[in-house]
């Protein structure tokens, strides 16, 4: 594994890092929060001429289809910045599980809309008080006459749900078993249909979240794609590396600030940098993020490589995960009464650490899928 950048990546790296700044300042940050629908516009707008929208679509529906290792490097930007938008859901997820397992006018339809941004999706997959696994999805997909079925059930955590123009919807048909295949599909779900509810969610994070209920609403045929879990779950195995990126860039910006007000803050006549427990608490941090990040890249290669990434995801999603949550809460401590106050940015890392910690596999879903690889080996 060859962990220098060419000239192209460190090129698209400033690209989306100066693209951030310029129109995600960390004061948009604050201001879009728990906001019901809104993202940066600018930023959206000029992510789609940089072909940002389409990273991870085939070329043919007018993505730019890049590498798993390009992709990360652009949501280790997306983490720096703290980037409140849908293009995780709409690109990563939705996108992906389309070009996967979408029909051929399925894919001509809706992949050339995410890929410019005219059109976003979301995903519906997690369950209130059920498992991250396959038995966890149980909203019922129930066949209606003339084709189509009829949804009910109700979903948690679907991000920007409000202003999606599709929902994609993991649902089990009725009657069907528990992991029987082709038992799971995929349902694409107007938020503005008859029988569907929205109830935003306060999340430590204040990002924007609904619980969505459905009461059986109409799906046409055409809205269904077929697959099952095991298209769901390649592509997250390839979404939680790149979350796992964002992780990373999120924690190496708070390290970058926190060493700032370690050497410019002082106590008893010398900065903080000075002492040697806030040295030595740095100097777990970097040594922590170099290798999240070297895992992260590495399971981005893998993938890239054509190799198995069913241990590197999540180990990558799982350490980087909490590199960011130990980094931001050794920030609280460094930054002291500051960290928690609004006027600090501390505090806006330190909230979507844990977030990001729990969301697309949680730490126990995340080491029973390593757990089996390492048993299964042995």
């Amino acid at each position: 594994m060859d962990l220098d950048f060419s000239e192209e990546q460190i090129l698209l790296r400033d690209t989306v890092r100066d693209l951030c700044a310029k129109h995600v300042p960390l004061d948009t940050v604050r201001a879009l929060e728990n906001d019901p629908e809104r993202y940066p516009e600018d930023f959206w707008k000029q992510a789609a001429q940089l072909g940002l929208h389409g990273m991870r679509l085939p070329e043919e529906h007018g993505g730019t289809d890049m590498t798993l290792l390009d992709a990360a490097l652009v949501y280790a930007e997306f983490g720096r910045a703290l980037v409140p938008s849908p293009h995780f859901a709409s690109t990563v997820l939705a996108g992906q599980v389309i070009a996967a397992a979408g029909s051929a006018e399925q894919r001509e339809r809706w992949l050339p809309r995410i890929a410019s941004g005219a059109g976003v999706f979301t995903v519906a997959w997690l369950e209130p008080e059920r498992s991250c696994g396959p038995k966890g999805v149980r909203a019922r997909a129930v066949p209606a006459e003339g084709g189509g079925y009829r949804l009910s059930g109700a979903k948690r955590h679907v991000p920007y749900a409000r202003g999606a123009e599709r929902v994609l919807v993991l649902a089990r048909e009725e009657g069907s078993g528990d992991e029987g295949p082709g038992d799971i599909v995929f349902l694409l779900v107007d938020p503005a249909a008859e029988g569907v509810r929205l109830t935003q969610q306060l999340t430590v994070a204040s990002d924007t979240q609904y619980r969505m209920d459905f009461q059986d609403v109409p799906v046409a045929q055409d809205s269904v794609i077929r697959g099952g879990w095991s298209v769901w779950d390649a592509v997250l195995h390839d979404a939680i590396v790149l979350a796992a990126a964002q992780s990373c860039g999120a924690a190496r910006r708070t390290l970058e600030f926190t060493v700032d007000y370690a050497l410019t803050r002082h106590q008893f006549d010398k900065p903080l940098g000075a002492f040697q427990a806030i040295a030595h608490y740095l100097s777990d941090a970097v040594t922590a993020i170099d290798g999240a990040e070297t895992l992260v890249w590495e399971a981005a290669w893998a993938h890239d490589a054509g190799r198995s990434t069913a241990k590197l995801a999540p180990m990558a999603k799982l350490f980087a995960g909490d590199t960011f949550r130990d980094v931001t809460a050794t920030a609280q401590q460094i930054f002291g009464g500051n960290g928690f106050t609004v006027e600090f940015d501390t505090q806006l890392y330190f909230r979507r650490a844990k977030q990001w910690q729990m969301a697309w596999w949680d730490a126990r879903y995340l080491e029973e899928l390593i757990a089996v690889e390492v048993l299964d080996a042995a």
